[in-house]
């Protein structure tokens, strides 16, 4: 059984992706992208289940490794996948009508889309570090043809930024891996690549040449996950690349990458002490969050404003786990599920904006909760999510990392979290201040010369109520998800 449902998230969306490379885009197919999508969720929810019973990492197969932890990242995966796939039709639908598209390249989106979906369950299931490094790299093959499918300069340089960028990323956390199985290999133990391995020969590996393995592997998937310095490639790519993909790209993708970095702190921790990985992610996270408010300051792009927020939360996991601990960890995961329910609502509607305004200038857009009040509504909501507004998710998250950090008792992990929070407040203002602008006011046209907007679908309105909704209910109460959530952060955190 346990086989079975390891296999299911990566093997679903591959044969997702078969049946669209044979039958195309056409009616019989619009919903296999949601199925798929939805059989993932299922599964996850399942393995979740068999991993929080039986308590230890089980591998399946040689190379596929569930426990809590990778079970719950798969119960991310499935949820920002399901809102993406909800919402999918429609969108191909209206850039098809506008002619920016056709069935042929509506079929490409999605055979791609399945492909990356499959590669992330991969990552996150990996039992080696190798076969992560390789999921991850198809990730960034996968994305680079969504990002730059418009064809447009702006669409294929964002594109050419995305792989240059990440591929050096890549190309040092491989460094990173030659070296980390150099000192595996010198531990007598007969370990390698393995998590399972690697954890339990940590305290024999050469401490010299770890740290230059953990600086590199930090640096490269920090890349891959938005963190500064390596980040300049997000907003490009997000704010290019169409909406469903940028939902699935900012609301799971970057926390696949930052789960690899998890993984790796174990190994850190168990092998130089804790408080080698934790200037290594206090920096980048202090980093990450000064980047980010100084850009959304004076943002002119409503997507970009989302990517830079991205690059926020982004810092904010990297506090939470520069941090440690069973509290401070649990924080962190809840983060990442609360951050990938709003932010892929957020980023479909901003893509629905786009199509019905024709601009993603934040001056462009005036008047919206007069003009399309659902579509504002939703925007609105989903922005107090993303700031920190109770009763949403992110407020209990962001109060577990702050209270986690100011009780570590390491004056230097007091005096970063006091920091970023003051970059939080500085970075909300900023996020406020460009939406209400948008949503507040009165529409470009003069009344009753303006056309009727069009109708919001109601597959994309219900992706865009459904993420806020399951924040809303998650910063409530974790209910079900509690005992994974724990277990998961007992699996980075240690016992408490």
């Amino acid at each position: 059984m346990v086989t079975l449902l390891a296999f299911a998230p990566i093997l679903v969306p591959a044969l997702g992706a078969v049946v669209h490379l044979l039958l195309g885009w056409r009616r019989a197919t619009t919903w296999v992208g949601t199925g798929s999508a939805a059989l993932v969720a299922v599964a996850a929810v399942l393995l979740a289940g068999q991993a929080v019973r039986a308590g230890d990492g089980v591998v399946v197969a040689g190379f596929l490794l569930v426990d809590p932890l990778s079970a719950y990242m798969l119960v991310v995966i499935g949820a920002v996948a399901v809102l993406a796939a909800l919402a999918t039709p429609a969108h191909l639908a209206a850039e098809i009508a506008a002619g920016r598209a056709d069935e042929r390249s509506a079929a490409r989106h999605v055979v791609l889309v399945q492909a990356f979906l499959a590669a992330m369950a991969l990552a996150v299931l990996a039992a080696d570090l190798g076969v992560l490094w390789v999921a991850v790299e198809a990730t960034t093959i996968v994305t680079a043809f969504l990002v730059g499918q418009r064809r447009t300069r702006t669409a294929v340089e964002a594109a050419w930024k995305y792989v240059v960028i990440c591929s050096a990323g890549i190309a040092l956390a491989l460094l990173g891996i030659v070296l980390l199985n150099f000192a595996a290999l010198h531990t007598g133990t007969g370990a390698g690549l393995g998590w399972v391995e690697l954890t339990a020969a940590a305290g024999r590996l050469d401490p010299g040449v770890t740290r230059i393995a953990v600086v590199l592997l930090v640096l490269g998937f920090g890349a891959k996950a938005g963190l500064a310095p390596l980040h300049a490639w997000l907003p490009d790519a997000h704010s290019q690349a169409p909406a469903p993909v940028s939902a699935l790209m900012s609301g799971v993708l970057l926390s696949v990458a930052f789960y690899a970095i998890l993984r790796i702190k174990v190994v850190s921790d168990l092998a130089l002490g804790p408080g080698f990985a934790r200037g290594l992610l206090l920096a980048a996270a202090l980093a990450s969050l000064a980047v980010a408010a100084s850009l959304l300051l004076h943002q002119r792009d409503h997507k970009r404003m989302l990517a830079y927020s991205s690059i926020e939360h982004m810092g904010l996991l990297a506090l939470g786990a520069a941090v440690g601990g069973v509290a401070a960890t649990a924080a962190v995961l809840l983060h990442v599920l609360g951050h990938g329910l709003v932010k892929s609502a957020l980023f479909l509607g901003a893509g629905r904006l786009l199509q019905t305004t024709g601009t993603s200038r934040i001056d462009g857009v005036r008047g919206l909760a007069t003009d399309q009040p659902l579509l504002a509504g939703c925007l609105a909501a989903g922005m107090l999510a993303l700031v920190g507004f109770p009763p949403f998710s992110l407020f209990a998250s962001e109060l577990g990392i702050a209270r986690a950090g100011f009780g570590s008792g390491v004056a230097v992990v007091g005096w970063a979290t006091a920091l970023a929070l003051v970059l939080v407040v500085v970075i909300a203002a900023a996020l406020v201040n460009h939406t209400s602008r948008m949503l507040l006011g009165d529409p470009p046209d003069a009344p009753g010369t303006a056309t009727a907007p069009p109708r919001l679908p109601r597959s994309t309105a219900t992706a865009l109520v459904a993420g806020p909704v399951a924040a809303a209910a998650l910063g409530l109460t974790a209910g079900p998800l509690a005992p994974l959530l724990t277990a998961a952060a007992r699996t980075v955190g240690g016992a408490p």
